[in-house]
């Protein structure tokens, strides 16, 4: 399959795929901390939420309603505090509850429509917040739009473990480089006594990622404060040590330089 053209009134410089080989383990929260991080560098950063049928992007930065349209394309959405470009399915329905009940081809047709058809501007970042597993829309995104790496998300548990090993397998299938893996979840401090839990089992990150021989970008723990400011649409009002070395891992991989002033 060859790559889609992307909208003659755009131009990316480098793309970056978030993935997870199972659901629930914070993929979309890795793939907006990932934005948000390159965003307060400098660089002019979009987000492409290709999980069509379970969309959080928008809500996490606070971006509602419909995306404006003219005769060269959609516009994306644009966040107030760091100007990150939005594009997800939930900014082109009616209401945000409303189910996408479609196959494969039509999902696969949406990714490449935010590809094709949204007019992005220029941007040093687009971050694809990708569906979990292995099917329709990772397999398309990688085989026509010019992905550069991918991050992968896992947390403690063995299952999880399991699906990451597919998830970096089919990376290299289809010859795209493993940036790095983030562990969520991988543990909880007491805001009391600063003790740290592991409430699903012993951080095994660092030792699966050694194993599958890709770098080892960090661990995020349970934060109750990224939930409350994902639930507030205020993703960009967060502060953790994870999404220093987020950006850190996707300008060495890309060779981005200093972003343009």
């Amino acid at each position: 399959m060859e790559e889609y053209e992307q909208n003659a009134l755009s131009s990316t410089r480098h793309v970056i795929g978030v993935m997870s080989g199972k659901g629930g383990v914070g993929k979309s929260s890795v793939t907006a901390l990932t934005a948000v991080a390159l965003a307060r560098m400098g660089y002019r950063v979009g987000v492409m939420d290709a999980d069509i049928t379970g969309p959080s992007i928008p809500q996490m930065f606070g971006v509602h309603g419909k995306l404006d349209s003219a005769d060269t394309g959609l516009f994306p959405a644009q966040t107030e505090r760091l100007g990150i470009r939005i594009v997800s399915l939930n900014l082109l329905l009616d209401r945000e509850d409303r189910p996408v009940v479609w196959r494969g081809p039509l999902l696969a047709g949406a990714v490449k429509q935010f590809w094709t058809d949204v007019t992005w501007g220029d941007l040093d970042f687009m971050v694809i917040d990708l569906p979990p597993g292995t099917g329709d829309i990772p397999l398309s995104v990688m085989q026509s739009i010019p992905v550069e790496g991918l991050i992968t998300v896992s947390s403690p548990q063995d299952v999880a473990a399991l699906v990451v090993r597919k998830a970096v397998n089919m990376a290299r299938m289809m010859e795209k480089p493993v940036i790095g893996l983030v562990e969520n979840m991988s543990y909880i401090a007491c805001p009391k006594c600063g003790e740290v839990i592991h409430p699903f089992g012993k951080p095994a990150g660092a030792e699966l990622a050694l194993e599958m021989e890709v770098p080892f970008i960090g661990e995020m723990p349970i934060d109750p404060s990224l939930s409350e400011a994902a639930d507030r649409g205020e993703i960009e009002a967060y502060e953790s040590p994870i999404m220093q070395g987020l950006a850190d891992a996707v300008v060495k991989h890309t060779g981005a330089g200093a972003p343009k002033k």
